[in-house]
């Protein structure tokens, strides 16, 4: 019997033997994934669908897809997007296989994969739900400088959302159609984080009828299929909130892409930081907008005058009479990547936030264990966004505008002064 636990470092290569269960001192992949008497499950594509099998009553069914990430590329012609994976708030924003100007999206072959299996993830059947393929994640690491032959596992789970995007490939300097899904990641706090390779086995055999095999799954899994897309909220893996993050891991890396986008967007508010607060809201409604809620426009404030608020918007959860309206109270520090954030700049944020408000704070530096032990412990709202976050939000956000990081800048530095508004922040429920 074999498991994967999230963040765990696998060798990958389709050419090693499924007999080893190490290779290089790691876990084998080929080994781990093993199905005797059926063909590897391989990671040789973005999307890697499990072919489909019939039981003995004629029922369909894919026994999963393998989902793979390749930070090392992004951003190159091979990968002209960047997937996001937040695994422990239980959400992957992953971008599909089409990159052909003028091609149908929903052609591509792992698009086509996904979209079935989306429609099966949220439909009201339970025999559908039951049927749909679970989504296995898989990012590709760097080890020891070697870029390629490890994948780390990232869970499971489903697709909750399906975008059409219009994508700029800064490479070949074209436009493509594209879709981008919003995956759930399901909680194994049951299974305590490991996941057991045996219910892919079983849904592989054909003499098992699709129920037999789902009494062998987790039970996200199980209440999901009985409950369906009304149970994501509740199934969802939440881990950030039980731990602290290092000062490293929210700061990018010296010599890698996102240090150097970072260090430029420092070098470009030095001497004029309150203009900062341009680019912070920007990143704060790409965080929120995801999952169907809506950011309705607020404003920037000015340098004094504003009751301490950097920029002010909304968010809309739900229709009708049941919708829930949230203020979102920003506030933006663009500070030397040194400098760690004080733990009575949150406490002041915290202490303006009234019902039905919560906090944004953005930094271009980092917060302390005491910050985050204060922000935990204490349970406040508050979205705290490091030098790591603000980095890699600052790349997607340049190349969906389809520009270089310079440009991008200045246009959300040229946006700033139309955005300034008087009304100050008491004025806000109003709007």
């Amino acid at each position: 019997m074999e498991r994967l636990r999230i963040g765990d470092t696998l060798r990958y290569s389709k050419g090693f033997e499924t007999l080893h269960p190490t290779v290089d001192g790691f876990p084998n992949f080929v080994h781990v994934t093993r199905t005797e008497g059926r063909p590897k499950a391989l990671l040789e594509k973005g999307i890697n669908p499990i072919a489909t099998v019939t039981d003995a009553g004629g029922a369909v069914r894919r026994p999963a897809v393998l989902i793979s990430s390749s930070p090392h590329r992004e951003g190159s012609e091979y990968t002209p997007w960047r997937d996001l994976f937040d695994v422990d708030n239980g959400h992957i924003r992953y971008f599909g296989d089409a990159k052909t100007p003028g091609g149908d999206p929903a052609l591509a072959p792992g698009n086509r994969v996904l979209l079935a299996a989306h429609a099966q993830h949220t439909s009201f059947s339970w025999e559908d739900r039951a049927a749909a393929p679970p989504l296995l994640f898989f990012r590709r690491k760097t080890v020891m400088g070697v870029p390629k032959g490890y994948v780390a596992f990232q869970g499971y789970g489903v697709i909750e959302r399906v975008e059409r995007v219009s994508q700029f490939n800064r490479k070949s300097g074209a436009t493509f159609t594209n879709y981008v899904f919003d995956f759930v990641v399901f909680s194994m706090a049951t299974e305590h984080e490991l996941f057991d390779w045996t219910w892919i086995t079983a849904r592989r055999e054909p003499a098992l009828t699709i129920a037999e095999t789902t009494l062998l799954s987790p039970r996200a899994w199980r209440t999901y299929v009985d409950r369906g897309p009304a149970a994501f909220t509740g199934l969802r893996r939440r881990a950030a909130k039980l731990r602290i993050t290092r000062r490293e891991a929210q700061l990018p890396a010296p010599n890698t892409p996102e240090y150097r986008v970072l260090d430029t967007v420092y070098r470009y508010y030095n001497g004029r930081k309150h203009r900062f607060e341009g680019l912070a809201y920007e990143i704060a409604k790409r965080l929120l907008a995801g999952s169907g809620k809506r950011i309705v426009e607020g404003w920037i404030t000015r340098m004094s005058g504003d009751g301490g608020a950097d920029f002010i918007a909304r968010i809309d959860m739900g229709e009708g009479f049941g919708a829930v309206r949230q203020i979102i109270y920003g506030q933006a520090k663009c500070v030397a990547l040194s400098s760690g954030t004080d733990a009575l700049d949150i406490a002041r944020t915290v202490a303006r936030l009234k019902r039905g408000w919560f906090g944004v704070f953005v930094t271009t530096s980092y917060f302390s264990e005491r910050v985050q032990m204060e922000v935990i412990e204490d349970e406040y709202p508050i979205l705290l966004v490091s030098g790591l976050l603000v980095a890699e939000q600052t790349i997607l956000l340049a190349e969906e505008a389809g520009l270089k990081l310079h440009q991008y800048l200045d246009r959300i530095d040229s946006e700033f002064d139309r955005r300034l508004a008087n009304r100050r922040p008491e004025e806000v429920l109003h709007f």
